[in-house]
């Protein structure tokens, strides 16, 4: 199951750390490689729930991103 499910009843009291979000990035990656598998092999439609998995831990990081103050963020300079 992905690290961004949350139950309803437990969504937005979730402490989103380091560690949590090195679980997110890493599930991404293995997302990303089921799914450059399954193309290989010419099953497209079977990545499909691999891809809406995918796209909704994106948007979750993009929407932690977009709520971190500048401040906050780390710069890699």
């Amino acid at each position: 199951m992905s690290v961004v499910f949350v139950p309803e009843r437990l969504r937005g009291k979730a402490e989103v750390n380091q560690e949590t979000l090195q679980r997110l990035l890493e599930e991404n990656d293995q997302l990303i490689r089921c799914i450059v598998e399954y193309q290989s092999k010419g099953r497209a439609t079977d990545c499909v729930q691999y891809q809406h998995i995918l796209h909704r831990n994106l948007i979750y990081l993009a929407t932690i991103a977009d709520a971190t103050p500048p401040s906050v963020q780390k710069t890699t300079e």
